[in-house]
């Protein structure tokens, strides 16, 4: 992470400043967010208590395996940050933002939360947790109201962004949604 840090300062630090903007405008972006994060403390509170009351089993060759997949998964989420600039953590329009169609946005919609799923879904596991599974797995639907919310602002205020929905079908699962 902090190499990636590093990197967008010397490559992007505009990027930097839009991720850093953590007051959401829309009402029901908050409430979303609230639910994420109660989803988020669960999903790290009861690994925790796992590895404190030896719950869970976990070998250490599946661990490890999280660890690479979760690695994967940032990948995703780095290479959509260097893709679209306007990634910002709410949700936003501004007014020279443009509608990115190539890449991975040509593929999903949203990839960053592809990768955000690839990422935290297994984290549990990385830390040596089967019960931590059970919030994160409310997470998907944290995201897809997230989703069904954003592109409904960004379809009012983004041009082009109506005509791209149409071009690429699917929001964050190939072939499915």
């Amino acid at each position: 992470m902090i190499l990636v840090l590093f990197y967008f300062l010397r490559v992007d630090p505009r990027f930097l400043e839009r991720r850093n903007r953590a007051k959401e405008k829309e009402k029901q972006q908050v409430l979303i967010g609230r639910l994420s994060s109660l989803i988020f403390l669960a999903g790290f509170i009861i690994p925790g208590l796992d590895y404190r009351f030896s719950w869970s089993q976990v070998p250490a060759f599946m661990s490890i395996s999280a660890d690479i997949v979760i690695l994967l998964g940032y990948l995703i989420v780095f290479f959509v940050f260097r893709q679209n600039s306007y990634a910002s953590r709410i949700i936003e329009v501004e007014e020279e933002q443009k509608v990115i169609s190539t890449g991975l946005y040509g593929i999903v919609r949203h990839p960053m939360y592809v990768g955000v799923l690839i990422m935290f879904i297994p984290t549990p596991v990385a830390l040596g947790s089967y019960w931590g599974l059970i919030p994160f797995a409310l997470f998907p639907l944290s995201l897809a109201l997230r989703i069904l919310n954003e592109e409904k602002v960004l379809s009012a205020n983004l041009k082009g962004y109506k005509e791209y929905c149409q071009k690429t079908k699917y929001r964050l699962i190939p072939f499915l949604w």
